[in-house]
């Protein structure tokens, strides 16, 4: 088997995720020049490019948007794997079960910002599956989706969802003045159609939802919808990134899930270094 060249997958995943070359620098601590040269020799190992250059900057091809959704989720899953056999070595270990929606899109972002400031310990990022309490998880730390589950539950992240769609999406089936115009188009779906349901009975409406395609994970959701495939219910919080770059682009304010947050939970009998992420966590939630 063939392996593409690992530093051209590096480079590319932060450049995707950021859709820059000059961020993804900052990030791998390289120069623009030698991101764009990585890509670039992964491009032509590829035989497809990744992203369209224009003076202001670079933007993602469908070939870069579907291949950058690959290269994140294996190499998130390298990086927890190798994050499990590491931590059997290291003196101090602090679990942390996690959604992946969560993982993938708020946390990960900002785990270099906790291992510059605590080098000392030592993460294990495990998925959260079913697990309503750290306990069932085996973890120090848990983050769940939901109402509250208990009076101790800290909220770190609002789960109100709002229709959501790219720029280029809008422009070929916009624009969309009322709620009812979303019913004429492809709606996306998030593991049921029932997000839909709640969204339209807030506004009003009691209708019959379209039979877009269903997602068993949010992360292939949010894929689908940036790149122009349909309208999807996103979490806000977890697509602020980019909200603010203009990759996507939020259709009504009204929200629906209002009652829902994401939760942390956590063990009882806190190590000290467990303590240090647990206020680490709902700081950076609160910045």
């Amino acid at each position: 088997m063939r392996y593409p060249p690992l530093g051209g997958l590096r480079a590319f995943e932060a450049a995707a995720r950021h859709e820059s070359f000059a961020a993804a620098a900052a990030e791998l601590n390289l120069t623009a020049a030698a991101v764009s040269q990585h890509v670039r020799a992964l491009e032509l190992w590829l035989g497809v490019p990744l992203f369209l250059r224009h003076p202001r900057g670079v933007a993602l091809t469908a070939a870069g948007r579907d291949f950058g959704a690959a290269v994140s989720h294996g190499l998130m899953h390298i990086a927890l794997a190798a994050g499990q056999i590491a931590a059997k070595t290291r003196r101090t270990l602090v679990s942390l079960a996690c959604l992946p929606s969560v993982t993938t899109r708020w946390l990960i972002p900002r785990l270099p910002l906790f291992r510059a400031a605590y080098p000392d310990i030592q993460l294990n990022l495990v998925y959260a599956l079913d697990a309503r309490s750290p306990a069932q998880a085996g973890v120090d730390l848990l983050i769940q989706h939901g109402v509250r589950p208990d009076a101790a539950a800290i909220a770190i992240l609002s789960a109100a969802t709002r229709p959501t769609c790219s720029p280029e999406f809008l422009a070929r089936h916009g624009p969309f003045a009322a709620a009812r115009d979303l019913l004429a188009t492809e709606l996306l779906h998030d593991e049921t159609q029932s997000a839909w349901g709640r969204w339209f009975a807030a506004a009003g409406l009691n209708a019959p939802i379209g039979g877009g395609p269903i997602f068993a994970d949010f992360n292939l959701l949010v894929a689908s919808v940036i790149a122009g495939q349909g309208i999807g219910l996103c979490p806000t919080s977890l697509i602020a990134d980019e909200l603010q770059r203009g990759s996507l682009t939020t259709l009504f304010e009204q929200p629906s899930d209002e009652d829902k947050q994401y939760w942390l939970l956590e063990a009882g009998g806190l190590s000290p270094e467990a303590a240090i992420l647990r206020d680490w966590l709902v700081a950076m939630s609160r910045g």
